[in-house]
């Protein structure tokens, strides 16, 4: 079986291992999303055109969340993988579950084709309401550019159940080739259909990433022997399940979406281009929470569900996947504080986006990158409450978070401006890492905390000395440069940010730390060569 048919067919059993793959497949996606953002702030700069465009994506991108995300996360993969685990897959009683996929795909839909309809229909007072600061042609605007991409909620729910099954089947490597073509289809439109439509031509290009996202996972769907049923049944079992259990997640989904929106309403009021700021610094902290953060989250789930109700089990899996996260996340934390200037004029600073949008998206950055611990743990946690049928704590949790951001957004946004909103959206954040830490640790017990203190205690001096290298570097390298181009602004970003890796991997190594041994050994199971030493040696045994 050649290598891309072992990546398709065969099941990834360790989380690390699960997690890097998946990693490695989001930072191609997140890549494109770089390149698409470059495309927007060259193309359109940080003004009226590209606030119009995020305005009119937060409804559909609302809808997608709310329904989907909520259904799939909460229920379906919780009662699937359960499913597979007493053996439901087994020949003779596969059925149940071609008939459970094919039940929620078509429930979905039909769920779906009725919302977006309406939101088709209701999107001119929508819009005003989510974007009451801007004016009578940039709200219609926004109402023409919703419309259109009303249609990519169909696609995405569609994929979502596709990728739902195959999670559960720890089939990692298609579901996470999706996002990828997501964004390619954004970048098509941009390039493509924004010259001969203008802005409809980036609303055209959500449609056309939402149905690719949903094509490439059709094949892996096959193989798995998943063929479509129009099979509805309202009264199944299973069914009546997964939408018990996703009310409460839909409930703390719409809080977190809310908060959106409210941050959404208040920087239409703030000046032209905020939004567009906004989004720009959330994308780029969304790279490393994307990739490691998420990553661990998803891979995990399957087993945190298998293992939901055996303590010890649960308390293994959590807190090797915690470790790993932050492993990961206060370098890029460290990184993305000390070098954030140097990242938005590499991958922002062209054509249309000037410097004062620059110290508008650095200023942003930088109060987002304070709470990427929290954010980044957060999936995780809130996983492990759905594996053991809780969705609604996370969601009393989600609401007093929101309720504290929006009252400081207030506080702030006539300080700090669009700045202020970042703050306010990382205190939130915060608030909600400690709730469900805390309540977690009093419902189940010890989390296996002083490993994780003292594995994070190593994380905080490898990062302190990563930071320090990084400043250090920056000095040495900047009389050797001209700052005023993309080269030496690029040289400027990359010699620092390789120099604070290293130092960072290299007391952590001093430190001996688990998760930098845990993620050598993955990566060395997984070279050609070392397969093929093992090979040889088993010849000369005689195996």
């Amino acid at each position: 079986m050649s290598f891309l048919n072992k990546l398709i067919s065969r099941p990834i059993h360790s989380i690390t291992a699960a997690a890097a793959l998946i990693a490695i497949l989001s930072v191609a996606s997140r890549f494109l999303g770089v390149v698409r953002d470059h495309i927007l702030a060259g193309s359109f700069g940080a003004g009226t055109e590209l606030d119009i465009y995020y305005a009119a994506f937060r409804v559909p991108d609302f809808l997608y969340n709310l329904l989907v995300l909520g259904a799939l996360s909460a229920g379906f993969i919780p009662v699937f993988s359960e499913m597979i685990k007493r053996g439901v897959s087994e020949a003779g009683e596969k059925e149940k579950l071609l008939r459970l996929g094919s039940n929620v795909f078509n429930a979905l839909l039909v769920l779906l084709c009725f919302v977006s309809l309406a939101g088709v229909i209701f999107a001119r007072p929508l819009t005003a309401l989510i974007v009451p600061g801007f004016g009578v042609e940039a709200q219609a605007q926004a109402v023409t550019l919703s419309r259109i991409m009303f249609l990519s909620p169909l696609f995405l729910g569609m994929s979502g159940v596709l990728g739902g099954i195959l999670q559960s089947y720890k089939r990692f490597f298609i579901y996470s080739l999706s996002p990828i073509f997501y964004n390619f289809g954004i970048i098509i439109g941009a390039l493509f259909l924004v010259p001969y439509f203008g802005l409809k031509g980036l609303a055209w290009g959500v449609v056309l990433g939402a149905a690719m996202h949903f094509a490439i996972q059709l094949p892996a769907i096959w193989r798995l022997g998943f063929r479509y049923r129009f099979y509805l049944n309202f009264k199944d079992r299973a069914l009546r399940q997964i939408i018990g259990m996703m009310g409460p997640r839909t409930l703390s989904l719409a809080i977190s979406q809310i908060n959106l929106v409210a941050i959404t309403a208040l920087a239409s009021s703030l000046d032209s281009g905020s939004l567009a700021i906004f989004n720009f610094a959330n994308n780029l902290q969304s790279f490393p929470l994307g990739v490691f953060g998420v990553s661990f989250a998803v891979a995990a789930f399957p087993f945190l569900s298998e293992n939901a109700y055996r303590t010890e089990e649960l308390k293994a899996r959590f807190s090797s996947t915690f470790r790993q996260i932050l492993f990961f996340i206060m370098p890029a934390s460290v990184l993305l504080i000390t070098l954030r200037a140097q990242i938005i004029r590499v991958i922002l600073g062209s054509g249309a986006f000037n410097w004062q949008d620059t110290i508008a998206t650095m200023d942003t950055l930088g109060f987002f990158s304070l709470s990427l611990f929290a954010q980044a743990t957060i999936p995780l946690l809130v996983r492990v409450f759905y594996a053991r049928r809780d969705s609604w704590t996370p969601f009393y949790l989600g609401l007093a978070s929101v309720v504290v951001n929006i009252v400081a957004a207030l506080c702030l946004r006539p300080y700090l401006g669009v700045a202020g909103l970042a703050l306010a959206f990382s205190i939130g954040s915060i608030v909600n890492f400690f709730g469900l830490w805390l309540w977690l640790y009093f419902r189940v017990g010890s989390l296996d905390v002083d490993k994780i203190f003292f594995s994070v205690l190593k994380f905080i001096v490898a990062a302190i000395g990563a930071g320090a290298t990084v400043q250090c570097l920056k000095i040495i390298i900047w009389p050797f440069i001209n700052m005023e181009t993309f080269i030496g602004v690029f040289s400027q970003l990359m010699v620092a940010a390789i120099g604070g890796l290293l130092i960072y991997i290299l007391i952590c190594y001093l430190f001996k730390s688990e998760e930098l041994a845990s993620v050598l050994s993955v990566f060395k199971r997984r070279l050609p060569w070392r397969k093929v030493k093992l090979a040889d040696q088993g010849e000369a045994r005689g195996l």
